[in-house]
């Protein structure tokens, strides 16, 4: 940053922050997380920012919500932040870092019982924006609840929790207040997401000068229709929510699985998390407190929860109806949250068409096809995408981000 540049304070975190800061008269902050420059099963130093840590958040902060951080490998100082949520509800956002939209993937081997391995991954978004990803509610990935209360939670006061959160977030990363800051997410995280939006706005309109230069992504088997269930694959789920319902420990006895296991399927890969997350090593650099967590489990369905959201479209009309831009995406073979669901609850806001189907090419291919309404809102199909988009098509789908974060068509 230049002498002569001056970033401007965004009036919304600045009154957040102040309240913030009084609180802190009455209790010890301490700094939320600290760097990570080496993990287990990365070979050599991390050539990205990685921080980790835990922000209090709730009465008397009984519920400590566990986080990694990555900063842009572009241009921290003006780039996007981006908070991510992953779905379930009790999916650990490490699913969205590890398999999504992260700066590493597990290396596809033949599994031997040893530390499963991770090296880069080339469509990463943090080659673009900054990425918080948070374990969301408590007893997701590593994030815990202090007492027996704590422990239950619902959308609503899930997405209290993260606006509370995003606001402590800022009081020990204040370089990032003048930042442009997205919400996004997938699965389940789609009825979270708009709820915390509204709630970032709510803060906003307080400001007397320019309000935060917020945006909103929202990507609403089967996952894929096509996806074929082989190796490893997750137990049926009779909920009908997501799979892995049950501990390594009782999948291999049950299973019976012994040697060396091929890792030949999606839902393969899997299963690489628990063994790696699991792992002591890892534990200790991430810095994860001890006796916190006991089994990590990627998707928690023991959480407990209610569901009291019963319909998320108002918030999105609110958001867009402000003229805030949103970007709403769809994997074209998802089948538990089909692509015309999406585009029958867009319809229903009654927008005008902007600009009708087209494609959207990468590479010299079709990647889907998009539409653009009023009030800058863009919805976008992923071709051969499943639930997870950018987990199917990582290279498609950060073209789409990064398009659609530059202001440019898809």
């Amino acid at each position: 940053m230049g002498s002569k540049t001056k970033r401007k304070q965004n009036p919304f975190f600045c009154n957040l922050l102040l309240q913030l800061l009084l609180l802190q008269t009455c209790s010890n902050f301490a700094k939320a997380g600290s760097i990570v420059q080496f993990l287990p099963g990365f070979e050599g130093h991390l050539p990205f920012e990685l921080e980790t840590g835990y922000i209090g958040v709730d009465e008397s902060e009984d519920v400590q919500l566990f986080y990694y951080f990555i900063k842009s490998e572009s241009n921290p100082e003006t780039d996007p932040l981006l908070l991510w949520l992953t779905g379930g509800p009790g999916c650990s956002s490490f699913s969205g870092l590890a398999y999504e939209i992260g700066p590493i993937v597990f290396e596809q081997f033949l599994y031997d019982g040893t530390l499963p391995k991770l090296i880069l991954n080339p469509y990463s978004w943090t080659k673009v924006a900054s990425i918080i990803f948070v374990d969301q509610p408590s007893g997701t990935g590593f994030s815990y609840a202090r007492t027996a209360k704590a422990s239950h939670s619902s959308d609503l006061q899930v997405s209290d929790q993260l606006y509370e959160f995003l606001g402590k977030w800022f009081i020990d990363h204040r370089e990032f207040i003048s930042n442009p800051v997205y919400v996004g997410g997938d699965s389940y995280a789609g009825v979270i997401v708009p709820v915390v939006s509204q709630l970032i706005l709510n803060g906003n309109e307080v400001g007397i000068e320019r309000k935060i230069d917020f945006k909103l992504i929202s990507m609403t088997r089967k996952a894929h229709i096509l996806e074929p269930y082989c190796g490893l694959d997750f137990p049926e789920d009779p909920n009908g929510k997501y799979g892995e319902r049950r501990s390594l420990t009782e999948l291999f006895s049950t299973q019976k699985m012994e040697g060396r296991i091929p890792i030949t399927c999606r839902t393969d890969e899997m299963w690489l998390s628990y063994y790696w997350s699991n792992d002591e090593s890892v534990r200790e650099a991430l810095q994860i407190r001890k006796g916190t967590i006991g089994e990590w489990i990627r998707c928690n369905s023991n959480i407990s929860y209610t569901e009291n959201l019963v319909n998320a479209v108002p918030y999105h009309a609110n958001i867009s109806r402000k003229g805030y831009p949103s970007l709403i995406y769809s994997g074209d073979h998802d089948l538990l949250i089909p692509h015309f669901a999406t585009e029958a609850w867009i319809k229903s806001l009654n927008y005008q068409i902007v600009n009708d189907w087209r494609q959207w090419i990468v590479g010299g291919q079709v990647a889907g096809y998009t539409r653009t309404y009023a009030n800058k809102m863009t919805f976008a199909t992923v071709k051969g995408g499943g639930h997870t988009a950018p987990q199917y098509k990582p290279e498609q789908c950060q073209a789409m981000f990064k398009r659609w974060i530059s202001n440019q068509p898809l």
